[in-house]
């Protein structure tokens, strides 16, 4: 199996190439050349913004429906239990000693 040989490549005119410092552009450099691509939505991707949009207002009211349900439960658990005597609100000013 040969041996593996590693060398430095150079120029043809053997120095390496001039660094130049890179120029900015006004307004913030490589940004700037993206922020009108940023700020606009591709038009391809449109079907996915309405199926995300529908998919997060039915996530709202499928919570909004499930607070509203348990509130009611629970409303209505008070009452049967007000109803047999088994609760309600305790009047700390009158259960005191008399």
């Amino acid at each position: 199996m040969p041996d593996t040989i590693e060398a430095e490549v150079l120029e043809i005119d053997g120095g390496p190439p001039p660094v130049t410092a890179p120029e900015r552009a006004r307004g913030g450099g490589e940004w700037s050349a993206l922020r009108g691509r940023l700020l606009k939505f591709d038009r391809r991707w449109w079907p996915l913004w309405v199926l995300l949009g529908v998919l997060l207002l039915g996530l709202v009211f499928a919570f909004g429906a499930l607070r509203l349900t348990s509130r009611l439960l629970l409303r209505g658990f008070r009452a049967v239990c007000r109803l047999l005597g088994l609760g309600g609100r305790v009047d700390l000013a009158r259960s005191g000693p008399r």
